[in-house]
């Protein structure tokens, strides 16, 4: 007995069947491309897992003194109107 109910002649029967269909190149590429998905997904979770275990906890500065850069940008823009 199979896979619900199903024997291991009908599977061989079928794949027989879609190797006909398909033939043997497409396979081979899909299964590169599924083993290339495959590395692609392990080395991101890799890539991730590196980068949060190196990622430091931020400290967070006091407030911005946003009052000098305020002033400078209305100086300039004075002084380019009266121009």
């Amino acid at each position: 007995m199979g896979f619900g109910g199903i024997s291991i002649w009908q599977l061989l029967i079928v794949l027989v069947i879609i190797v006909l269909i398909f033939g043997t190149k497409k396979f081979r590429n899909i299964g590169g491309d599924l083993g290339n998905a495959v590395k692609g997904f392990k080395k991101a979770m890799n890539e991730d897992e590196t980068t949060t275990a190196k990622d430091e906890p931020k400290q967070i500065k006091e407030d911005a003194d946003f009052t000098d850069a305020a002033s400078s940008q209305t100086e300039k823009e004075k002084s380019t109107d009266k121009s």
